[in-house]
């Protein structure tokens, strides 16, 4: 086993600045070439304390970005236009791109189309409330107003 610092996130092993104990091979064949890694020596270990410190502190402004966002969408609610029939169903369906597209536009926020989370495409008029994941903790429940073209 080999004491390595990791210099970026690796799924299943770590994130940047942690100190892990890897397979000999691992560290030679792949995470030392590649440059995801170096050997943990004293001044190294210095360093990855640093990372880590940095890590930290722009995970603590991204998350407190990302409540600021949420506390504006919680606020808002969207107007998504659709063609319906006489009974209010949807000739097609509200999906997450079209949710993504009104947040852009009538708030200028800009989120992913895989943090919108609706169970089911939105099929009928009305309210409904669409959950976005903007954090790893932080969630918003924006609230949608399907209307009429």
């Amino acid at each position: 086993m080999l004491k390595v610092i990791l210099r970026s996130d690796i799924k299943g092993l770590g994130n940047r600045g942690d100190i892990v104990n890897v397979a000999d091979g691992h560290a030679r064949n792949f995470l030392l070439p590649n440059g995801h890694a170096i050997t943990a020596t004293d001044g190294a270990v210095a360093q990855a304390a640093a990372m880590r410190k940095a890590r930290a502190a722009k995970e603590r402004a991204t998350r407190e970005a990302a409540l600021e966002v949420a506390a504006r969408l919680n606020a808002v609610t969207l107007s998504v236009p659709a063609e319906a029939g006489n009974e209010g169903r949807l000739f097609g369906s509200v999906t997450s791109a079209d949710i993504v597209a009104a947040v852009k536009s009538q708030t200028g926020i800009e989120i992913e189309r895989r943090d919108v989370d609706i169970e089911a495409p939105i099929r009928t008029l009305g309210k409904h409330s669409v959950v976005v994941s903007l954090y790893h903790d932080v969630t918003s429940t924006v609230s949608v107003d399907v209307v009429a073209q």
